[in-house]
């Protein structure tokens, strides 16, 4: 057995280098790290100073502005305009149908679908479709209720329409946004053209509950008292903060320690974009008390959609079975917050089999991918 061998003054000395070096690594990652979310805490106040733009990487200009509607809603159109140094002439093709992008109220402000050049927005105008943006404003008009959104939306999709007779829009809906899209398709007077669904809840009662713990939110919570109560607090507008809570707390792992751990072992790459979605993930927008109490009755709590039951007005209850409209559907299985079973469960309840599909007219596309989580079906690179 060979014998152990005492510390040399060489060995000494290394030890003691990689102990500094160790040292003075974790003290750079650390001022790196702390500067990072300084830089975060003055882009979040600076967007909020200059009244929380949507955040998009594309250049635009205002078409309608709901507010002035005769149902106002806060709500406007946009049209982009530019894609870096390329301008509408040079990269649409006017023969091609019009794509309008619908982001979703689910508490961030507007932008999600276009804030990267990988994105709906950059890869459809890369594709020369000409493109429009639904976003929507900080405050909620008083007393805003989801027909009056409705009808706003309604009146986009026909601008875009009247601006293009020869094609049908096709409409993207991001999450929240994609039921939306479907009230339109499937209300009294229905539109036409495709409607591309990307991880939109259809189907609130549908899921695991190992893997879905979003759809036992109401019922844990005893239904819409929080709402209620929160909109109360706000008078009468509740805080898109609140929302926001809700999805980091069903992977608070994630929320509290992940990311951040993420972002001091990588402190030299991980900053730009870190600050990049930290811009749009803390810009919290509010909605009326009737939008979120509409929300959560009629769907969350209700299931009202997917059984043909939500009443848009005194004149309209939406019937999914009414759409005409192809319907492409983007899904996840590592989407936690639209399971694959909330984004298709309506597909088999409406329509039990092939026969009953081909009878009804309807063409239904659906994609799924094994990993990639909720905000990545519409932002990823790699799944674009």
């Amino acid at each position: 057995m060979a014998r152990e061998q005492p510390p040399t003054a060489a060995s000494d000395h290394a030890r003691t280098g990689v102990h500094v070096a160790y040292a003075q690594d974790a003290f750079e990652r650390w001022v790196l790290f702390l500067d990072t979310l300084r830089e975060r805490a003055d882009n979040m106040i600076a967007h909020e100073q200059q009244g929380m733009p949507p955040l998009l990487d594309f250049d635009y200009e205002l078409l309608l502005d709901a507010r002035t509607f005769e149902r106002p809603a806060n709500y406007a159109l946009l049209r982009i305009t530019r894609v870096g140094d390329d301008c509408w002439d040079d990269c649409v093709d006017a023969a091609k149908p019009p794509v309008i992008v619908i982001d979703p109220r689910a508490g961030h402000g507007p932008g999600i679908g276009g804030f990267k050049r990988d994105s709906e927005v950059g890869m459809a105008m890369h594709e020369g479709h000409p493109v429009y943006f639904v976003i929507f404003f900080p405050e909620p008009v008083p007393g805003q209720t989801l027909a009056d959104v409705h009808y706003a939306l309604r009146n986009f999709v026909s601008e875009v329409a009247r601006r293009h007779p020869d094609t049908a829009p096709v409409l993207y809906g991001n999450c929240q946004a994609g039921w939306a899209a479907t009230l339109l398709a499937a209300d009294c007077d229905g539109l036409t053209g495709p409607i591309v669904l990307n991880g939109s809840p259809l189907s609130y009662w549908s899921g695991e509950a190992a893997s879905s713990p979003m759809r036992m939110m109401g019922a844990l919570t005893g239904g819409s008292w929080a709402a209620h109560m929160v909109s109360d607090l706000g008078d009468g507008r509740f805080d898109g903060a609140w929302l926001a809570q809700n999805f980091e707390s069903l992977q608070p792992e994630k929320a509290i320690w992940d990311k951040y751990a993420n972002l001091f072992a990588h402190a030299d790459t991980e900053r730009g974009r870190f600050l990049e979605f930290e811009r749009w993930w803390n810009g919290y927008y509010t909605l009326s008390r009737e939008e979120i109490l509409g929300i959560t009755q009629n769907l969350f709590i209700g299931n009202r959609l997917e059984q043909g039951e939500m009443q848009l007005d005194k004149h309209c209850t939406i019937d999914l079975r009414r759409i005409a409209n192809p319907i492409i559907v983007f899904a996840s299985k590592g989407d936690n917050i639209t399971p694959p079973e909330q984004a298709m469960g309506w597909i088999a309840k409406l329509y039990p089999d092939t026969d009953a599909l081909k009878a009804a007219g309807q063409r239904i596309v659906y994609m799924t991918h094994d990993h990639v989580g909720h905000l990545g079906i519409f932002v990823s690179g790699s799944v674009a």
